[in-house]
């Protein structure tokens, strides 16, 4: 199977895999080459796969997003979504990463906080 894992401003994996193993909202899955077609939503978790030539494994941390099996291609369209060869590499990108973006978003949060209370603030004066 070719497996496609896509962020919004790449391709982020492509690879002939044997076998791929996801987690979907009812629990884990695991699809081969001769699976039914397939559509599943997924929840923040890891892609676990098993390459076709030579049976290396990969993973992927991934956030929430859709997995579409058809044929012999799987398409994987996530948010958010790291690669690693190994699991413990994965993890230290992972808390390196997705620690930023914590930052970002509270930065973001803290902003909109502040206009919203300028906007009730000037709001109140019109009265």
């Amino acid at each position: 199977m070719m497996l496609k894992v896509l962020v919004p401003t790449e391709v982020l994996l492509e690879r002939q895999v044997a076998s791929l193993t996801a987690e979907g909202q009812n629990g884990s899955f695991c699809l081969r080459p001769r699976h039914i077609d397939y559509v599943a939503p997924l929840v923040s978790g890891l892609l676990y796969f098993v390459e076709e030539q030579g049976g290396a494994e990969g993973f992927v941390a991934i956030d929430q997003g859709v997995l579409v099996k058809y044929g012999s291609q799987v398409t994987v369209s996530v948010r958010n979504a790291v690669f690693g060869p190994r699991l413990e590499d994965l993890l230290n990108i992972v808390d390196e990463r997705f620690g930023v973006m914590d930052d970002q978003q509270r930065m973001v949060r803290s902003a909109m906080t502040r206009l919203e209370a300028d906007f009730l603030r000037r709001f109140m004066e019109l009265k």
